[in-house]
């Protein structure tokens, strides 16, 4: 094995919880497993994403790479084969260690492991599969485990560590074909799709399994995710959302997760961004992501071909509402639950509080304050008994005008310039969970 042997425990979790800050597809579990009464630890459906960075990344798991040896030249990665980066591999018992020791100290709640390519898919797919096996059944680690498989590594051992983990992921990385041909030239859609449909066929072949075998084993009983990179190729929002629609659609996704190019090797072949990452950009797409999985939206009704890109000053679901006025005001006493989910400013669990308290009472905006319902962004959009809030005008320009004073619509901290990414040895972030640097060392 192509394993560094010089360097100590903690050099290796400094060089690999640093290489996987980059990857942005660390969702939270989405199942329950009660202790087994046998092993160590449980998973909680709310997730152990606890705490997240100012731009969104999760920073509360043992978030590492198996390694940053890689023999891809994947231009956007930091760890790809010609980057002079310092390079670290762990063994499945280190992984093991740092995982038991960290999780018995109550610093984290599960793993999320990925890895660069060490001389092959297939040989780096089986170390990953060892190290979780050795988790599972020697370790007795009940606890969440999120896993990256390798684009083309064999299925067998995608399968074997698909029955271990509660999570797999296979990153896009890139929107489109073409663009995966210019920047990852080793990578292609098919080594892509290909194992993300044998995942998808797992799960659903698995579901049935359990409905008539109650002790038939979960595979991956957490579900899928992706990520791609925003900024790094001129794909439009459109083409961005349209691709995450497909893969909701035809591969039962749970995430896609969007990561703002951040253009760390400085290659020619990438943009520069002067302004820094778009993190603005990749906040719209989130949002739009959000329509889509939950508010009933289609790719299509929020952006075309003629209108390739999410308005900068105004969240997808307000820019939709302005342009469809024909639609509004909307009597919140008798529209339909889906009709409520259109509204800017109504949210998924405020439709539903408006839905089961009109079977008691009309509404009226007072009563839709305490239900949760955003008014300044609403008011404009709905009715109650018929009559508006204010006497404001139906117009495009107007509304928008007004919604713009709202200082919400661009989120506070892209406000400002400066971009910065966590590591795990920062030690005003480590302060976060009241983690002591020093005892990070003595543990190892």
């Amino acid at each position: 094995m192509h394993i560094t042997e010089s360097l100590s425990l903690m050099d290796k979790l400094n060089i690999l919880s640093d290489a996987a800050k980059y990857d942005v597809a660390c969702t939270s579990s989405g199942i329950d497993r009660s202790g087994n009464g046998k092993g160590m630890g449980n998973t909680l459906a709310p997730g152990i994403c606890h705490t997240f960075s100012a731009d969104g990344r999760c920073v509360s798991l043992l978030k590492i790479l198996f390694t940053n040896e890689c023999i891809f030249r994947c231009a956007y990665c930091q760890n790809n084969c010609n980057t002079d980066v310092p390079r670290a591999s762990f063994t499945p018992d280190e992984v093991c260690t740092l995982t038991m020791e960290f999780y018995r100290r109550n610093y984290i709640e599960g793993l999320f492991l990925s890895s660069g390519i060490l001389v092959s898919p297939s040989y780096t797919m089986e170390l990953i599969y060892q190290t979780i096996y050795k988790l599972r059944n020697i370790h007795r680690f009940n606890g969440y485990i999120h896993v990256k498989a390798i684009p083309g590594a064999d299925p067998l051992l995608i399968e074997k560590t698909g029955f271990l983990a509660d999570r797999m992921s296979i990153n896009m990385e890139l929107p489109t074909a073409q663009s995966l041909r210019a920047l990852a030239p080793n990578k292609s859609r098919t080594t892509i799709l290909k194992p993300m449909r044998m995942i998808q066929s797992g799960i659903t072949q698995n579901r049935y399994d359990v409905a008539l075998y109650r002790q038939a084993p979960h595979f991956v009983p957490a579900g899928q995710s992706t990520q791609m990179i925003i900024g790094a190729t001129p794909e439009s929002d459109y083409q961005v959302i349209k691709v995450a629609e497909s893969l909701y659609q035809n591969f039962e996704l749970k995430r896609v997760f969007y990561s703002a190019f951040i253009n760390v090797t400085h290659s020619s072949q990438l943009p520069a961004l002067p302004g820094g990452p778009p993190l603005l950009r990749e906040h719209r797409l989130y949002q739009a992501d959000w329509l889509l999985r939950y508010y009933h939206f289609q790719a299509d009704e929020l952006l075309s071909e003629t209108r390739p890109d999410f308005n900068v000053f105004l969240d997808p679901k307000c820019d939709w509402a302005l342009r469809h006025l024909e639609y509004f005001p909307v009597e919140i006493n008798r529209a339909d639950y889906k009709t409520l989910l259109r509204v800017p400013g109504i949210g998924a669990k405020s439709a539903k509080r408006i839905v089961t308290a009109r079977r008691m009472n009309r509404l009226d905006f007072a009563d839709l304050k305490k239900i949760g319902v955003v008014l300044k962004r609403a008011l404009y959009f709905i009715t109650c008994s018929g009559k508006m809030m204010y006497n404001t005008k139906l117009e495009e320009d107007y509304i928008c005008q007004n919604l713009m004073r709202d200082k919400t619509q661009i989120p506070k901290e892209f406000r400002h310039s400066g971009y910065e990414q966590l590591s795990l040895f920062d030690a005003e972030h480590l302060a976060d969970f009241g983690i002591n640097a020093n005892k990070c060392s003595s543990l190892l």
